[in-house]
């Protein structure tokens, strides 16, 4: 059985329960906020573990021996994490809410640049793709809302998700969080749809990295959009284990 059909089913079993309502949301929107912030912010570099990204978002505390930058990320990710959640029933992504997710998680550190297109070329390291020069990012990104609007329902979501994420992450609009936004928008796509998050952790960051490089360097999609797709297949394991609801048949 593929990938697609396993989501698919686990995706009813967990519908059967659904509406996820009042506390049950909250307690989900809370877990996943310490993971989701954790793990995209790990996948960068960021030097907190869960346990101490937990106290920073829970407990509003510092944490000695780390960086302000670190403390800063996982402030921004966490209220960027919040305003992702404001857009579920719009099921919508534009560029402004994609300025606003930036806005919110780099202001502290850079408020200049924050929710600004960059003004200066970008270089990444371990691609030699040649990303869009600052004054292309405007139309990139017109471009992207209007992909966003008439191809989403040409997809699974799950795919559009994984597509969507290729796509910004390499128009590369910000001088720095792309890869935070990008898995941002990312979920709040799969939210929206009523799908569960995809969660990368950093043990799998030279799989993820190389199937953005695959697209980037051929325009091959398919792998990383099956790694998405694995990706929401164990956050829906997960989900079924924490709220007792029976695996279903996959054979």
């Amino acid at each position: 059985m593929g990938i697609y059909q396993r989501i698919d089913r686990c995706h009813a079993a967990i519908g059967a329960i659904r509406p996820f309502e009042g506390h049950m949301l909250e307690q989900l929107k809370d877990y996943y906020r310490i993971g989701l912030t954790w793990s995209s912010n790990a996948i960068e570099g960021n030097t907190l573990t869960i346990s101490e990204t937990k106290v920073v978002l829970e407990d509003g505390l510092t944490v000695g021996g780390r960086s302000l930058r670190d403390l800063y990320e996982t402030v921004g990710h966490g209220k960027a994490y919040n305003f992702m959640f404001t857009l579920i029933r719009k099921r919508r992504i534009s560029s402004a809410d994609i300025k606003t997710m930036h806005r919110l998680f780099y202001k502290e550190i850079d408020e200049d640049n924050a929710g600004a297109w960059r003004k200066a070329p970008v270089v990444v390291s371990g691609t030699n793709y040649v990303f869009p020069y600052p004054h292309e990012l405007e139309e990139r990104m017109a471009k992207l809302d209007t992909w966003i609007a008439n191809e989403r329902e040409k997809h699974h979501p799950v795919t559009f998700a994984g597509l969507l994420h290729l796509k910004f992450v390499t128009i590369h609009p910000f001088i720095d969080g792309n890869g935070r936004v990008a898995r941002l928008i990312m979920n709040l796509a799969l939210i929206q749809d009523g799908y569960q998050l995809a969660v990368v952790p950093p043990v799998l960051r030279a799989e993820y990295n190389g199937a953005i490089r695959q697209y980037q360097s051929k325009g091959k999609s398919t792998s990383f959009v099956n790694f998405i797709a694995e990706r929401v297949y164990e956050t829906q394991k997960e989900i079924m284990r924490l709220l007792h609801i029976p695996f279903p048949k996959l054979s």
